[in-house]
């Protein structure tokens, strides 16, 4: 069963939650019992981005993968390699999106594959159970783009979980389209998310070195880092 790797921030909110009640107990407690009216207004600062709870979900293939106009076979997916650098570099919990039915390690196969899933509006099943999106604000989603947009299961993804109000922030591996439709495709969805700027690194490029500026980058401009 897949599920969300959830990171330390959750428990330090916890454990963070807690001594703030504990004082303020104490607080109330060492107070008189009629204490005079505060006449200073109280000031109400809203989180940052930064202060947000951040999910991160993707979808990557390994196998054989189209490489320069040829193809290589990859241990790792190029989207994943890409979710860890993001992971790396913001406080966020992780979700890998799995099909049900697992796709081929044949680019061909693949291609045909993905094909018929666009010509038909399908949605393929994931594996697992979804996580719960309540309590986060900020979703980025990840996939590799087949066919200028992303794969199908992501439609899927989308669909099942409440984006309802959430920051959507796509990012995508390619190999010659860039971003391809990938803004249009998730706002088609209807979702009722915030869809906002994407990162789209070329798969030949994004274990070089230079990819973690664009990272970077992305992250900062979104105010998430």
């Amino acid at each position: 069963m897949t599920r969300p790797v959830f990171t330390r921030r959750a428990l330090i909110r916890g454990a963070g939650a807690a001594a703030v009640a504990v004082a303020a107990a104490a607080s109330l407690a060492a107070c008189s019992p009629d204490p005079a009216p505060s006449t200073t207004p109280r000031s109400s600062v809203p989180p940052t981005d930064r202060d947000r709870r951040i999910l991160l979900a993707y979808f990557s293939r390994a196998g054989e993968n189209y490489w320069n106009g040829g193809r290589r076979t990859l241990d790792t997916g190029n989207t994943e390699v890409l979710a860890d650098l993001i992971r790396d570099r913001i406080d966020c919990d992780v979700f890998r999106i799995e099909a049900a039915e697992p796709y081929s390690d044949r680019y061909d196969d693949t291609v045909r594959r993905n094909v018929e899933e666009q010509n038909s509006d399908a949605r393929p099943r994931i594996a697992g159970d979804l996580p719960d999106l309540a309590e986060y604000d900020t979703v980025l989603l990840g996939s590799p783009i087949w066919n200028v947009q992303p794969p199908m299961i992501m439609a899927t993804f989308a669909e099942a979980v409440d984006l309802s109000d959430k920051s959507l922030r796509p990012f995508v591996s390619y190999a010659v389209s860039g971003l391809g439709n990938t803004d249009s495709f998730y706002r088609d969805l209807r979702t009722g998310a915030r869809v906002g700027d994407g990162l789209a690194v070329r798969g030949e490029d994004v274990r070089d070195g230079g990819t973690g500026s664009d990272v970077d980058r992305w992250l900062s401009a979104a105010g998430l880092s």
